[in-house]
């Protein structure tokens, strides 16, 4: 029988640790090779568990004022210092307050030592 042609059905940015999350819950014998290596790259790469990871979005977007896809992009890496911080949300002309980098590092900080 041939393989049925495969089709996107949704896109949706998603952290690290949420497609790790995802890719676990197949049987190793249904994954292709590509998902075999993201699966070891999520693992590999992964620095919170899922729970805490949904929460951090949560208060990134809240409280620290991100958009969803800098507070991914902060989840996945997990920054420790400013430098860190404003080299994952620096874009075109986009300047961010010392205070409000100093509320997003608190926020991962917390976040870290709960892991």
């Amino acid at each position: 029988m041939r393989d049925m042609p495969r089709r996107m059905l949704d896109q949706k940015d998603i952290t690290i640790i949420e497609a790790k999350r995802i890719l676990e819950r197949l049987k190793e014998e249904e994954l292709g090779e590509f998902q075999r290596r993201t699966l070891a790259f999520t693992t590999k790469f992964s620095k919170a568990t899922p729970a805490k990871a949904e929460r951090l979005m949560k208060e990134l977007t809240e409280k620290g004022k991100l958009s969803q896809a800098e507070a991914i992009q902060v989840v996945n890496c997990m920054p420790r210092t400013r430098e860190e911080l404003r080299t994952i949300l620096t874009t075109k002309g986009k300047v961010i307050a010392t205070d409000q980098l100093d509320e997003i590092l608190r926020l991962v900080s917390q976040a870290a030592r709960e892991s």
